[in-house]
């Protein structure tokens, strides 16, 4: 019983390290100017290292010693979670376009008539040769780290589950697992509201006061604390490995269980794949595993541009709505199962019926949101209305290309900059030191008079949206998750008794290969299409500024669709 508390909470502390990843992606993408393909890649990265050796390590697992390497695994794993959180303390301090002159740059982002562009950097100071392998250095750590982590965690479930399957009482050992599995499914939902804590502080909480933060968590500058929850998770991982290292290597127990060889490897691999039930059920657990990557991956990215959230509120729905949702389906699943005794061909009407129901549910969802609000010069072009003279009306202020820092003018049309929207002046709030209003733009006329405006961004006005949006797609996922219990029933009850830990190795192995590792980098990619203006670093592409919204939720639910179709 100790051994499975140990386990329980070493799996909760990994699923910790690689949940948060995903949770704070959006972040780390605009900190670093990453493209969602590149953030993708970085979060099915892990996947890469445990695929490679979960083969070797099942076929290994009867004759070395399971808790010692289980102890191993997890202080790679923590290796693993403080090399994520290292970049931040290697790179300097987050910088952004700013308004006020500060200690950093005596130039802002105002319209300044005679100050010559040559002058006025900004965000281009940091473009040396430096900053460039900077830049590298930062992924190659991320990459590196992410391998690790997908190595140190291959022994931790198949070892912890065989020995504990070893060693209890027949009668215990379903309850022991499905106390394990009901943990790695809580797992992410944990990782997911410890982000939204985090993102809370500003990034560089331990490197500026806090008077000279100007942002708040509501400007698209902000960028939060991503940094910290690795450092929490990796030193939970760290103190939950230490007691494997003085457990036995065997327990003494009732009787212990014949332990499979597989010597006829490639028979057994080929008897299981021309067996059609099982190859079926795979492949639609593929479909479906494919739709969870991209979800975990980016969905509280798509709550922020959609809706206009903060990172900290869209991981707060993840981990408190969507996440428990799935967990109910799957119970609700299994009872159903447990109480009507169901035959084969019921479980698998089972699974037929909760993916329609769920098809039903969620077409909606590709209607709910609304269009990128109007920027100047991005998404909209005031010339249309006004004749030519809107676009003079920042010429004379030499803006600098690249400055990025939205504000909402007074005609409810955003701005890329104060200096893009002629805005002369600025009020600041003498107490914190953070910009009241931007006043004198003369690009934004309102009945003819010079208009002003607020800083940050004019959001896309969906937020009467949310409520309706979050209801459904976990409606979605509580019907998608009921096929869950049946669908491995389906497995385990239709190939011979002997094969079965072996076919149920392989079937991991192909959701890993077909759907988690190419699962994110496929819907990083379809995001990336959607994008409209890009933030140059050094004149290459770093992270999105602006997406065309309609298109983003049409690209992003619509790969969803297409694999919740294809699992049907």
């Amino acid at each position: 019983q100790f051994f499975v508390f140990c386990h329980g909470l070493l799996q909760l502390s990994q699923l910790l390290v690689s949940g948060y990843l995903k949770s704070s992606i959006s972040t780390i993408e605009r900190r670093y100017g990453l493209s969602s393909q590149t953030s993708g890649l970085l979060a099915s990265f892990n996947e890469v290292g445990n695929t490679l050796l979960i083969v070797f390590i099942s076929y290994f697992g009867s004759r070395v010693h399971r808790p010692r390497f289980i102890g191993c695994g997890a202080i790679l794993v923590s290796l693993a979670g403080f090399l994520m959180s290292l970049p931040h303390f290697i790179t300097g301090p987050y910088e952004y376009d700013q308004s006020i002159a500060s200690m950093l740059s005596n130039t802002t982002d105002l319209c300044e008539p005679g100050v010559p562009r040559s002058q006025r950097n900004l965000s281009d100071a940091g473009c040396t040769p430096h900053a460039a392998r900077e830049n590298h250095e930062v992924l190659l750590v991320m990459f590196v780290a992410q391998a690790l982590l997908g190595i140190g965690g291959v022994p931790i479930q198949p070892f912890g589950i065989s020995y504990i399957d070893d060693f209890a009482n027949e009668r215990n050992s379903p309850l022991y697992l499905g106390i394990l599995f009901s943990v790695t499914v809580i797992g992410p939902g944990v990782a997911f509201m410890l982000g939204s804590a985090m993102l809370r502080f500003y990034v560089d909480i331990d490197k500026v006061t806090g008077d000279g933060v100007q942002l708040t968590n509501k400007d698209p500058r902000w960028v939060g604390a991503w940094w910290l929850g690795f450092l929490v998770a990796a030193s939970l991982v760290a103190v939950s490995a230490v007691p494997y290292f003085f457990f036995p290597r065997e327990m003494p127990k009732e009787q212990i269980k014949r332990i499979n060889r597989y010597g006829d490897f490639p028979l057994v691999l080929l008897r299981n794949l021309r067996h059609p039930v099982y190859l079926l059920v795979v492949l639609a657990q593929v479909n479906l595993s494919a739709m969870v990557a991209g979800l975990a991956t980016f969905m509280a990215k798509f709550l922020e541009r959609q809706f206009s959230l903060t990172a900290s509120l869209a991981n707060m729905i993840i981990g408190a709505v969507n996440i428990p949702g799935a967990m109910v389906g799957i119970v609700v699943g299994g009872a159903i199962l447990k109480r009507f005794q169901m035959s084969l061909r019921q479980c698998s009407a089972m699974c037929v019926l909760g993916m329609f129901l769920c098809l039903l549910v969620a077409f909606p969802l590709l209607f709910l949101g609304c269009p990128t609000q109007k920027v100047a010069g991005v998404t909209y072009s005031e010339s249309s209305e006004f004749g030519h003279h809107a676009l003079e009306c920042n010429l004379q202020c030499n803006c600098p290309e690249k400055a990025y820092n939205p504000i909402c003018g007074s005609n409810g049309i955003e701005y890329i900059s104060p200096c893009s929207a002629g805005c002369g002046g600025v009020n600041i709030n003498a107490d914190n030191n953070s910009v009241l209003n931007y006043t004198n733009c003369s690009c934004i006329s309102e009945n003819g008079l010079v208009g002003f405006a607020k800083p940050g961004t004019c959001g896309t006005g969906c937020s009467h949206l949310v409520l309706p949006f979050v209801v459904l797609s976990c409606l979605a996922g509580i019907l998608a998750s009921t096929s869950h219990t049946p669908s491995f029933m389906l497995i385990l009850r239709s190939i011979q008794p002997e094969d079965k830990s072996f076919a149920v190795g392989i079937q991991f192995m192909l959701l890993r290969v077909l759907a988690w590792m190419p699962g994110p980098v496929l819907y990083g990619s379809a995001i990336d299409t959607t994008c409209i203006l890009w933030e140059k670093k050094c004149d290459r592409k770093a992270a999105c500024r602006y997406y065309d919204n309609n298109l983003f939720r049409q690209r992003y639910l619509g790969l969803q669709f297409f694999f919740e179709v294809g699992a049907f």
